[in-house]
């Protein structure tokens, strides 16, 4: 179903003021589709429509009838619009009927009047003196639709002043229920019309047949009276005398009229000049008018002026209207000039840009105004973002006035910020939040950059983009561009000039990317293009959060543009900075991230759980899933994206860095485990201590030892949960080659946890083995000349004493950790005693029960941590000695032996298993 049409309006009638019968041009828009269109035409109150001639759409040439009203509206109905409006008036003059003596301030124009008396209008269109009714019978109009009678008679009309008259169209029109005797009339009325039009001015004739007698009668004596007078001049004659009365009688209205007449003559060059001046006085005051106009910014009153003197006077051969005409053709081309120069200004909205390129093509401005600010807008947003480097490079405002006024300056938000308005390339409200007033000190210079950068291109390229849709579809030019064939040529041009357009968003795109490389990503620029879009070398390295930032910057970017419906082939460019950019953030985030994890050393506060793990091992795990977490965003593949972890070298290089960072935490315990007391500025303390749990607080600081077997709870912990914690988290976000990575990290760590566990042991289990010697052969006792055995002597006593201290500070650092170590120092202690024992050459028999009683005794106290190397240890010390045959001798062995836990029950019973749990420090 198709659209009605507005309603006509008439906008500009030429002249605007006339006399009856006046032709006038009336002009505005929606005039009609066509003369079968208009149904109506007013001026002044009066009909026109007989004599209206449709030219088009808004153009009508009429005459203005005798009106009652001095001054009225113009009036249009059509059938697709129906009733129109009227913005200017016509202004009707009526003549004042003046005797020969009076004198008359009015001109009447007596070349359009005419005599509305019967046969005296030869002058006048024979279609405004049409009778109403040429039948002479009464109408009697049909009921049939106007549509069904056109489809009826195709190309005729039933108007009978119409060349494409139908007498049968007219008959079914106004006749349809006539009956035959009326039809019968009509045909007879016709005939006497007929009949009167042949005979023409012969009955009048006859009617003065006598007054052409008595003419004839007084001419024909005039005639016999002058040739008895004779052909020459005789004094007296009758001819002589006609001749000075008629000199007599022309002397008289000479002098009578002389003075009339000269008055008259003068008022009629006066009325004459008032009269041009007052109906052109619309050209004369043009160039006025349009300086004013100009002044005002009223450039469309310029131009329908312009256009309405151009069809008027534009090949007019007055000489005085030639010259008016090309002083109004001096200020039009200056308009040009102004309109042209103002098109080209930057910056400039769109709305103002449409504006101005439709006013010059109205003008007829020589070249492409349209094409010209497109370029002059390319070159003006290149300029803006090499402005931009500049002024981060500086550290100098350059070039940003233009931007200020486009409040471009100070506006570097994140792109979360600014992107919420993508229909903001296409939106309104402002979307301002207020930030902190060191916000632009905090954020790295590069950040500020390309955010910067992004605001360039979202707030210009999508203006840009349009003033290029507009240009291509036409839709730049008015109505009066659309009639003079600019619509057409425009889009050929378009057409032609494609590839010139794709270029320069081609350019905008390459210096978008090239610039932010240049900040972010130097290395992958050619060295030839490093001084124009590199010079970042003195400014800090960005962070792996900043480059996300920067990566949702110029996400957003990529999403504003892509909403334009811009070629991806043209957006290309942009998809491969983002991958660049994604690649560039994991590889800086897991470099950042060792960096971090070698920083942690120095958080280390030697406060351990009920586990012996301290906070260490847990803030490694955090820090790794903060990076993998900060590598969430940057690492998601939008539409058009390529998955970063899918790319072989991304794989590779990623899982390097991760194993890095491990083995830099496994280096970072290693340097904590070898920290020398001078290295601490806090005071020892005894953890086996009851007094040190009461006294414990944050300024603790371990011994060496203790030290060592707080890493070995740590690396125990990194392998048992944290590096599978890891792996999971790895997995979870897309890391490749966690098996590589968890099995060089265990490894590395068992390493460490080797080296750590026999430097403990090496500490603890010397002095212990070193002591029995001289312990057993204290006061010079031999083996060969000693007393009956009373008791286990003080060595051993010392020894597991030494073991229980040992036993005492795992225990409070690490349960999980006792057996390992006691088991290994155990093994030591066995390995000597056996040794020793081997050592002696012979045993006398109180010897025997004395070694005998003193190995069992100790085996018997660590049995919880014998393991099969320290049985054979035990056995082999046991070898030497002779078996016990006597049952005496068996029973003495029995009661020192249980005489001897006796005495020691408190001492060993930590060595027997116990739910007691490390208290937590």
């Amino acid at each position: 179903m198709s659209r009605p049409r507005p309603p006509p309006l008439v906008t500009g009638i030429s002249p605007n003021e006339g006399a009856a019968w006046t032709k006038v041009t009336i002009r505005g828009e929606n005039l009609g589709t066509g003369a079968a269109d208009l149904v109506g035409l007013s001026i002044c109150g009066h009909n026109c429509l007989l004599t209206a001639e449709w030219m088009s759409a808004s153009k009508i040439v009429c005459r203005v009838g005798p009106a009652k009203d001095d001054k009225g509206e113009i009036i249009v109905t059509t059938k697709s619009g129906g009733n129109g409006t009227s913005t200017v008036s016509f202004k009707l003059l009526k003549p004042d009927r003046i005797g020969i003596l009076e004198q008359s301030a009015v001109w009447v124009d007596e070349i359009n009047y005419y005599d509305m008396r019967p046969d005296r209008n030869k002058g006048i269109s024979l279609l405004s003196l049409r009778p109403s009714n040429p039948l002479g019978i009464d109408i009697d109009k049909g009921k049939v639709p106007q549509k069904d009678m056109e489809q009826t008679f195709p190309g005729l009309s039933g108007d009978f002043t119409s060349e494409n008259f139908s007498a049968t169209w007219y008959l079914i029109e106004n006749h349809s229920g006539t009956g035959f005797d009326q039809l019968r009339l009509a045909a007879n009325n016709l005939k006497k019309q007929a009949t009167k039009k042949n005979l023409g001015s012969l009955p009048y004739v006859k009617g003065g047949l006598s007054t052409f007698f008595e003419a004839q009668d007084a001419l024909a004596a005039i005639h016999q009276k002058l040739e008895s007078d004779g052909t020459e001049k005789v004094e007296g004659s009758m001819t002589q005398r006609l001749e000075n009365v008629l000199n007599r009688a022309s002397d008289t209205a000479d002098t009578l009229f002389q003075e009339v007449l000269g008055r008259k003559d003068k008022a009629d060059s006066t009325r004459n000049a008032l009269n041009v001046l007052q109906r052109f006085k619309f050209l004369f005051n043009l160039p006025l008018n349009i300086e004013r106009n100009i002044q005002k910014g009223d450039y469309d009153v310029v131009i329908n002026d312009y256009e309405k003197a151009k069809s008027l006077f534009g090949n007019t051969e007055v000489p005085v209207f030639k010259k008016v005409y090309a002083e109004v053709e001096t200020r039009i081309g200056a308009l040009r000039s102004l309109l042209l120069e103002k098109l080209l200004e930057t910056p400039s909205t769109l709305h103002d840009q449409k504006r101005y390129i439709r006013y010059l093509s109205d003008l007829h401005a020589p070249g492409d105004p349209a094409w010209q600010c497109i370029y002059a807008q390319h070159k003006w947003i290149l300029q803006l973002l090499q402005n931009c480097r500049d002024e981060f490079i500086t550290g100098q405002r350059v070039g940003f006035g233009a931007m200020g006024a486009l409040d471009l300056d100070g506006d570097t938000r994140p792109s979360a910020l600014r992107m919420s308005h993508t229909a903001s390339l296409k939106r309104g409200g402002s979307l301002r939040t207020p930030r902190p007033s060191t916000w632009r000190f905090e954020t790295p210079q590069q950040v500020q950059f390309v955010e910067k950068l992004s605001d360039v291109v979202i707030g210009q390229l999508p203006n840009f983009w349009k003033l290029w849709i507009s240009y291509v579809n036409g839709s730049l030019f008015s109505e009066t561009g659309e009639k003079s064939g600019q619509v057409e040529r425009s889009k050929k041009n378009a057409r032609q000039r494609q590839n010139d357009f794709k270029k320069m968003i081609e350019e905008l795109t390459h210096r978008l990317v090239k610039l932010v490389r240049g900040a972010l990503l130097p290395a992958t620029l050619p060295q030839g293009e490093l001084g124009l879009y590199g010079g970042w070398e003195n400014k800090t390295e960005l962070t792996g959060l900043w480059v996300t930032q920067v990566i949702h910057t110029v996400r957003g970017c990529h999403d504003a543009l892509a909403t334009l419906e811009i070629p991806n082939d043209l957006l290309q460019v942009i998809q491969d900075l983002l991958l660049d950019l994604r690649v560039h953030c994991l590889l800086v985030s897991l470099q950042h991230t060792t960096e971090d994890v070698k920083k942690l050393a120095e958080k280390e506060d030697w406060v351990v759980d009920n586990e012996g793990i301290t906070s260490l091992p847990a803030q490694f795990e955090q820090c790794m899933i903060q990076m993998l977490q900060s590598l969430k965003e940057p690492m998601e593949t939008k539409p058009g994206e390529i998955n970063v972890l899918q790319l072989e070298l991304a794989q590779d290089r990623a899982a390097e860095l991760c194993v890095v960072i491990m083995k830099a935490f496994i280096n970072c315990l290693g340097q904590l485990s070898m920290k020398t007391d001078s290295d601490n500025s806090h005071v020892s303390a005894d953890l086996a201590s009851p007094n040190t749990f009461s006294s414990a607080h944050e300024d603790f600081s371990p011994t060496p030892e203790q030290r060592l077997l707080i890493i070995l709870s740590n690396c125990q912990f990194l392998e048992r949960h944290t590096f599978i914690n890891l792996a999971e988290h790895f997995e979870k976000h897309g890391i490749t080659g966690t098996e590589k990575i968890t099995r060089v990290s265990e490894e590395a760590v068992r390493d460490l946890d080797q080296t750590l566990f026999d430097a403990y042991i090496q500490r603890k289990s010397d002095p212990i083995v070193g002591s029995l010697e001289p312990g057993i052969y204290a006061g010079y006792f031999d083996w060969m000349d000693c007393q009956p055995p009373t008791g286990v002597r003080n060595y051993l006593k010392e020894a597991l004493v030494s073991i229980i201290t040992v036993h005492a500070e795992v225990f409070t650092i690490s349960k999980e950790l006792v057996p390992r170590i006691l088991s290994k120092i155990v093994d030591s202690v066995a390995e000597e005693m056996s040794r020793l024992m081997h050592c002696v050459p012979s045993f006398s028999k109180n010897g025997a029960l004395q070694a005998r009683l003193e190995l069992c005794a100790l085996r018997d106290a660590v049995a919880a941590y014998l393991t099969a190397d320290s049985n054979a240890n035990f056995l082999q010390a046991l070898e030497p000695l002779p078996q016990l045959h006597s049952g005496a001798d068996k029973k003495s062995q029995e009661e020192l032996l249980n005489t001897f836990k006796s005495s020691m029950q408190l001492q060993l019973t930590c060595f027997q298993p116990s739910s007691v749990q490390p208290i937590k420090r």
